[in-house]
């Protein structure tokens, strides 16, 4: 089956996509960028530079913006996702969805009207084997903004496989989640098996006040996987 997966550039949305691609044929991303940072539904920090991720895929990418309004956005979405079928044919629809039903009703919904199939590997999964999922299928990402107690500085562009043993003293302390679905973290991948090149980035710059920070990307570049210095 040809799938269009969702893509946000994080850690769940990765994991799904490369579940997906062991049984089916991923034929493209789909990836909105909202301008609000109150989206009910998308991910914002450095989605800019997902183009890089698709390009070490070697996956075309369709992208959209939106306001970010409650309801309004998924309008943009349903958009965004007939444009996939018109221009790859797709036939279902990959996403990271975990637990939130908000996300997953809509999704569903919108591939309902659509015809296509709503494909969620991740779903209802256990946040502590999804964790050690990411690890164990050399997903390579680092956390990108937090905002949430007790996450400090610190943690700001640190590699996830770095930082889980820190969130499991948190998860079991502070009850924050393992994998950020409580929007207490956010991560981008820089490297993955689905990936032909990796990504380093080169320039960035650090907020943070208060448990709520943020690592921008100023400047990536891709890079042989053999050669971080090319």
């Amino acid at each position: 089956m040809r799938l269009g997966v969702l893509y946000s550039g994080g850690k769940d949305s990765t994991l799904a996509l490369l579940k997906a691609s062991k049984f089916h044929e991923v034929v493209c991303l789909l990836l909105i960028i909202p301008s609000s940072d109150e989206s009910y539904m998308f991910h914002r920090p450095n989605v800019g530079f997902v183009k890089f991720q698709a390009k070490a895929m070697g996956l075309p990418l369709i992208e959209t913006t939106t306001k970010g309004e409650k309801e309004k956005e998924l309008e943009d979405l349903k958009k965004l996702v007939k444009h996939a079928i018109a221009k790859h044919s797709i036939e279902g629809l990959v996403t990271g969805a975990i637990k939130s039903a908000y996300q997953a009703s809509r999704m569903q919904r919108i591939c309902y009207e659509l015809g296509l199939w709503c494909f969620n590997p991740l779903w209802a999964n256990d946040e502590v084997k999804l964790a050690r999922e990411v690890v164990e299928h050399g997903i390579e990402a680092i956390i990108t903004m937090v905002a949430s107690y007790p996450l400090g500085k610190e943690m700001l562009g640190l590699p996830y496989s770095k930082a889980l043993p820190k969130l499991l003293e948190f998860k079991k302390k502070h009850g924050i989640s393992l994998l950020g679905e409580g929007g207490e973290f956010e991560t981008f991948v820089l490297d993955a098996p689905i990936f032909k090149k990796r990504i380093e980035v080169v320039e960035w710059s650090v907020e943070y006040s208060s448990f709520r920070g943020i690592l921008k990307f100023k400047k990536v570049r891709l890079v042989e996987k053999d050669d971080t210095d090319s």
